[in-house]
């Protein structure tokens, strides 16, 4: 009986040995790779702090029956050090908008349906209708075309009413992300209390019968007012203010949790029932399709490539460069730059080398620490990066063995449909 006793305290405990060592591994995996080009990494390397880099790599390992395994490996991963999510925080709420028309189960209300907002009590400008949309009725799925493709603030504005404040929060909470605060529309200059208020919202059919309305809105979600400064000095009214810059009351989203959300959309089955996104397959078939597709797919909108080439809001492989992406190459990701924050959530495939992985990865640009100035190292430091650390990615993949090669049908959209 002591015999078996000592193997198994044995056996967990080269468990645990184990367990340790593949821990390790997998922290110190792309920091080695990125030593590995140190040319092009050795100053992210030495100001990893300084320039708040956060990288999430996953490899992804199929089985004979093409299940999904998954493999995370983590750079300088530490949630104490903010970031501001800037348009990413629009990826999550697309999703929330499309749970919520699955949810209110109205007859004749989906994505298509036209979707008019109107002038809450502070007298916000009423919208009825969009030359960008397809038949210039607004829609959420025009809203989240627009997200997903040229990273649209009014888009991402409309659909955050739509959901309101409050449901957002709630719903991110009952996911698992309980930190996750997205508390205000973006580009325009609201108060914290104004932002609380969303507008009444009306959907209408062909033949302009209500099909369902949603009342005024006012937000009784508490957050956390946790401070949170950067840098050393802001611009207000033409005027430095010579003191951190405030985001206390701007919206947070660890870039683990932007991770995991992508993840629950492309891969519903690999997370827990409660933490997926309750849309229907067409709903997700949808997104898909705009989360991968490139400005010069769309025809309406028709964007204009001198403003919106393809390889705009691709980050990672591609930084900032104006360059014809492989056919056999397709990017589903969403991206936010603000305030001197670069960020590129991303799941790459490769069609005809038949790989695929997950790559999201933050990176603060503002050498100067002084905000609203415009001066921000994008070009010089944050695009070369994205660039250089998806390239660095994509090649690892390229030359690792698989025992099954992923079969990715599943992923292999028509991107003349649905223009």
């Amino acid at each position: 009986m002591r015999t078996i006793f000592c193997l198994f305290i044995l056996f967990f405990s080269l468990q645990s040995i184990y367990a340790q060592k593949r821990s390790k591994q997998q922290d110190t995996f792309l920091e080695n790779l990125m030593r590995s080009k140190s040319e092009e990494f050795s100053s992210i390397l030495s100001n990893k702090d300084s320039l708040n880099v956060k990288i999430i790599y996953t490899k992804i390992d199929r089985d004979k029956n093409n299940k999904p395994s998954f493999t995370e490996y983590t750079f300088n991963l530490n949630n104490n050090n903010y970031f501001y999510p800037a348009s990413t925080v629009k990826m999550p709420v697309a999703f929330l908008a499309l749970e919520k028309l699955n949810e209110l189960n109205k007859t004749g209300l989906n994505r298509n349906t036209t979707m008019i907002t109107e002038s809450n009590s502070l007298n916000e400008a009423v919208v009825y209708s969009q030359p960008k949309a397809n038949t210039s009725k607004t829609s959420i799925a025009d809203y989240v075309k627009q997200i997903f493709l040229v990273s649209d603030n009014d888009a991402f504005n409309r659909l955050y009413e739509f959901v309101g404040q409050q449901t957002i929060q709630q719903k991110l909470k009952e996911k698992g992300y309980a930190d996750a605060i997205i508390r205000h529309r973006l580009q325009i200059s609201l108060t914290d209390e104004q932002n609380k208020l969303t507008n009444p919202i009306s959907f209408y059919d062909s033949a302009s019968n209500l099909i369902y309305h949603q009342g005024e809105q006012n937000s009784k979600a508490i957050f956390s007012e946790t401070k949170r400064t950067a840098g050393k000095g802001y611009l207000k009214n033409n005027q430095l203010i010579n003191e951190p810059f405030d985001f206390t009351l701007k919206n947070r989203l660890y870039l683990q949790d932007l991770h995991n959300l992508q993840k629950s959309v492309l891969f519903p089955e690999s997370v827990d029932a409660k933490q997926r996104i309750n849309m229907s397959k067409d709903d997700r078939e949808f997104v898909l399709h705009w989360m991968s597709a490139y400005p010069g797919e769309s025809k309406i909108p028709n964007y204009d490539t001198v403003n919106y080439w393809n390889t705009y809001c691709k980050f990672l492989l591609f930084g900032s460069e104006k360059v014809a992406i492989p056919s056999n190459i397709r990017i589903f990701n969403k991206v936010g730059d603000a305030y001197g924050f670069l960020t590129d959530v991303a799941y790459i495939i490769d069609t005809e080398k038949k790989i695929e992985f997950m790559l999201c990865a933050t990176i603060y640009c503002n050498s100067d620490g002084i905000f609203n100035d415009d001066k921000y190292d994008y070009e010089t430091v944050g695009y070369p990066f994205m660039k250089n650390l998806g390239q660095l990615i994509y090649d690892y993949e390229l030359k690792r063995k698989r025992k099954f090669a992923p079969k990715l049908d599943a992923f292999i959209i028509d991107y003349k449909s649905n223009q």
